[in-house]
């Protein structure tokens, strides 16, 4: 009987895990019967990976964060859709929600004002009673051709946008999250290999891998995992709001240096948000995934 087989893998509960006594066997690579204890295959996980969760979704009314909407209330967890302005995009992702039986609730607002971002989660605590996954995912882009094009006014704004908001909302969500939650932020390829028409929303994208992988550090005794995902071109409202139509009829393409020639669909980017977010990930703190089309990045 394998005695370990109770561990349960989202708590990270080190007191759980067994100590290995010292063994040896002389071949390769090894049999697994004669292991003390045996490795733990299955970890105790329900029917659906979300069941019983509630998460905050930001921009979830369109692109990624529909996508990663539609798959979590798919998986049982409810969800707080977080948007800024766009009533008929939230409405229709909403109305989508309770065709799928899920539950949800919607929150127009500015993130950049941290009073929004702690109503935001005292909204959630106060309509589901908890918070177990926060995914931070809206963003703003603005093409320069130059860093001499780049304002101080729109410096500024992108960072607050796309990095201080983050650090409003996680600040006020940690007050809730228990043991076994999960933080998800939204990076870009872009943190990577830059973009020489997007400076500055690269450095913000650079700026949430260290966030990331920073945070993960911070909160891994309190038993909160922090990882993000880093799409490649993603055919998303913020391709055209950012592009010109010429550019947008090739966005994605080889000109963008993707290996599989096109861009993605946010239903390609989405399980990864799933993965992070259940306990299949749960020995995953830090990390960054790639759905980029195949574009080698270092880690």
């Amino acid at each position: 009987m394998n005695s370990s087989f109770k561990y349960d893998c989202a708590t990270n509960d080190k007191k759980s895990v067994q100590a290995f006594p010292p063994q040896h066997q002389d071949r390769q690579p090894g049999f697994e019967y004669v292991m003390k204890p045996l490795p733990v295959s299955e970890c105790g996980k329900t029917n659906y990976k979300l069941e019983n969760k509630v998460a905050l979704i930001t921009g979830g009314d369109s692109g990624i964060g529909r996508a990663v909407t539609y798959d979590f209330v798919k998986e049982g967890a409810a969800v707080v859709i977080v948007y800024y302005d766009e009533g008929k995009d939230a409405k229709e992702t909403a109305e989508r929600v309770e065709e799928l039986g899920g539950k949800s609730i919607l929150i127009c607002g500015d993130l950049k004002n941290p009073d929004f971002a702690r109503y935001c989660i005292s909204k959630t605590i106060e309509c589901f009673g908890r918070l177990d996954i926060l995914v931070n995912n809206h963003a703003v882009q603005y093409i320069q051709r130059s860093i001499l094009d780049i304002s101080y006014e729109q410096l500024e704004f992108t960072f607050r946008n796309n990095v201080f908001s983050f650090f409003y909302l996680i600040q006020s969500a940690l007050r809730y999250m228990k043991k076994g939650g999960s933080i998800i932020n939204t990076t870009s390829v872009t943190a990577y290999e830059g973009n020489k028409d997007l400076i500055d929303y690269s450095a913000t994208k650079g700026a949430i891998v260290a966030l990331t992988r920073s945070l993960a550090l911070s909160l891994v005794e309190k038993g909160i995992r922090v990882n993000g995902v880093a799409p490649g071109p993603i055919w998303t409202p913020l391709i055209p709001a950012s592009y010109s139509a010429k550019e947008v009829a090739t966005f994605g393409k080889k000109t963008s240096h993707v290996p599989m020639d096109r861009a993605g669909q946010p239903c390609e980017v989405s399980p990864c948000y799933v993965f992070l977010a259940s306990d299949d990930s749960s020995y995953m703190t830090g990390q960054i995934l790639h759905p980029n089309g195949g574009t080698i990045v270092g880690s």
